[in-house]
């Protein structure tokens, strides 16, 4: 059967200083009839397999380990023993989620995952996280992309960006060297196209994103767009 992309949105509540701050998250299912692929868990397990229905989870593959898109993994693959795929950089910010457990998988630039009738590559796309990763597929023009690339541009880590230059060259070197019309599926907010972000990257490589007043779209959704600063998470960059 031809595989399909299904998108389930799961919010949650944090509280900063007495203030409440709803956050919503993207996981992503893609497969047929029968069986299915669950990229970046997130908060609901509950919801999530509600939208699996009766079809196999073969894998869980999360993009990134920030906590707020891992929390449902374990949840999510145990009903069927299903395998969870992480890049191993980012193993000591799933511990910060996932104190007694480990992925399954360690993914590795070019590696793959199969699913229904198409491929799912693994593309390194550190710079959020240094365990970032990107998942193309060819078959049916998306790819996967997790925090390093949002609607908005590039994604940001607590109002921060942590590497941006690990990231936007990433970006560049990586996704932007699919085809124009590849649909850019994120861990939040709304899909885009490949061709709709390239022609803004010369502005973030000249240093549009930090300079005062740059990305205003992402300050005007407040410093809790993605969650991650509440979370509390102690993120370390180096390789240990």
């Amino acid at each position: 059967m031809t595989a399909r992309i299904e998108r389930v949105v799961t919010e949650g509540v944090v509280d900063i200083d007495g203030t409440e701050h709803k956050v919503e998250n993207n996981t992503w299912i893609i497969g047929d009839d029968d069986e299915v692929i669950v990229i970046d868990p997130a908060r609901d397990a509950e919801a999530i397999l509600e939208q699996v229905g009766e079809r196999e989870v073969l894998a869980v593959i999360c993009t990134h380990g920030l906590p707020d898109h891992v929390g449902a993994a374990i949840e999510v693959a145990s009903r069927d023993e299903a395998v969870i795929a992480l890049h191993p950089k980012d193993k000591p910010i799933w511990r910060e989620t996932w104190s007694e457990t480990w992925p399954d998988i360690d993914m590795e630039d070019d590696g793959a995952f199969g699913v229904a009738d198409v491929t799912l590559e693994v593309m390194e796309t550190p710079g959020i996280t240094m365990g970032g990763v990107s998942l193309y597929v060819e078959g049916l023009n998306a790819v996967f992309t997790g925090k390093s690339l949002l609607a908005d541009g590039p994604g940001k880590l607590g109002g921060e960006y942590p590497a941006l230059a690990d990231q936007l060259t990433a970006i560049g070197g990586r996704l932007f060297t699919l085809p124009h019309r590849t649909r850019v599926l994120a861990a939040h907010g709304d899909e885009v196209t490949i061709g709709d972000l390239e022609p803004h990257f010369d502005d973030w490589i000249s240093g549009s994103l930090t300079r005062p007043g740059g990305g205003a779209a992402a300050e005007e959704e407040g410093p809790l767009a993605d969650g991650t600063r509440a979370a509390g998470i102690r993120l370390n960059l180096g390789d240990d």
